[in-house]
């Protein structure tokens, strides 16, 4: 994805991740190689967008995100793109957009399957529409323990690039309110309504959400 926002022109990207580049990352995470082993993501990422286009800022942030920094960190841009691995960073970032009201392009993978939505705060159903709460720590398995094929978080990566580019364009109708869900095993793709809950706890009548909460 970020291949394409900076190729695009994208003015400012701010990245944050708190890891290092572990050989594992390569066959899926292409902003990296060989030889930023080791390095932290960032910065590899970094290198990476900026070489292709030195026209874009790049802002790399070495942190993990959570409750206590994500507001000041979203609260000078336009969009929030989340491409995280685990519910409990999906609900953070939902909650924190909702209360802030900026517009979120979230995505998940998963083995043989991704999907992605289209979040704007007082226009459409948020996340926790579509599922209120996450599961349990160790209910579902980790990305990391069932393994995925490497293409689909680009091709996932590559339709929430989609979705930035028509919303700071107008161009066409964005993924607001549809959960689109690609199977690669099928070649198929297939559209969701998410309908927004008016009982929903973070985005409802009468929302019971009022803080930020970690669930890690």
């Amino acid at each position: 994805m970020g291949y394409y926002l900076s190729a695009a022109g994208v003015g400012t990207i701010a990245i944050i991740d708190d890891d290092e580049v572990d050989l594992s990352n390569l066959q899926r995470q292409i902003a990296h190689s060989t030889k930023t082993v080791g390095m932290p993501k960032v910065e590899s990422a970094k290198n990476t967008f900026e070489s292709l286009n030195p026209d874009v800022r790049i802002i790399p942030i070495r942190e993990r995100l959570a409750k206590h920094n994500i507001l000041g960190h979203i609260k000078d841009y336009d969009l929030v793109i989340d491409c995280s691995d685990n519910y409990a960073t999906r609900f953070l970032v939902n909650d924190a957009c909702v209360f802030t009201k900026k517009p979120l392009i979230t995505g998940a993978i998963f083995k043989f399957e991704g999907n992605l939505t289209v979040i704007v705060p007082e226009e459409g159903p948020c996340y926790r529409c579509l599922f209120e709460e996450p599961p349990p720590p160790g209910i579902l398995p980790s990305t990391q323990g069932v393994g995925l094929l490497s293409a689909i978080p680009g091709v996932i990566g590559t339709l929430q690039a989609t979705e930035v580019l028509k919303f700071i364009t107008g161009a066409g109708h964005i993924l607001k309110g549809e959960l689109l869900v690609y199977d690669a095993l099928m070649t198929s793709f297939r559209r969701i309504k998410i309908p927004k809950n008016p009982e929903c706890p973070a985005c409802g009548e009468n929302p019971t959400i009022k803080e930020l909460i970690d669930y890690r």
